[in-house]
């Protein structure tokens, strides 16, 4: 009887001991134990995010100007269009 909650213990130290490994606890607290890694690691982070947008947003501008400029040929659009560009030059 003793032996089996011995083993059930045993069991259940193990499965906390995988939990608490998996959730990388150990890594946190290493990361906030040293700021100078935290601060060069979110730097860097945020260089990142700031490159993928600036590349995500020209490709999409790339594309969007692309389909507007097979759309002036339309007559509706294109005349909106040459619209704006006169509001754009005349404001200049």
């Amino acid at each position: 009887m003793k032996e089996d909650k011995l083993d059930t213990l045993e069991k259940k130290i193990e499965e906390l001991s995988w939990i608490i490994e998996k959730s990388r606890i150990r890594d946190y607290a290493d990361l906030v134990s040293n700021p100078k890694r935290l601060i060069v690691i979110n730097l860097v982070a945020g260089l990142a995010r700031g490159l993928g947008t600036a590349i995500g947003l020209t490709v999409l501008a790339a594309v969007l100007f692309y389909i507007l400029r097979s759309w002036v040929n339309l007559p509706l659009i294109g005349e909106f269009i040459a619209r704006l560009l006169d509001i754009i030059e005349n404001y200049r």
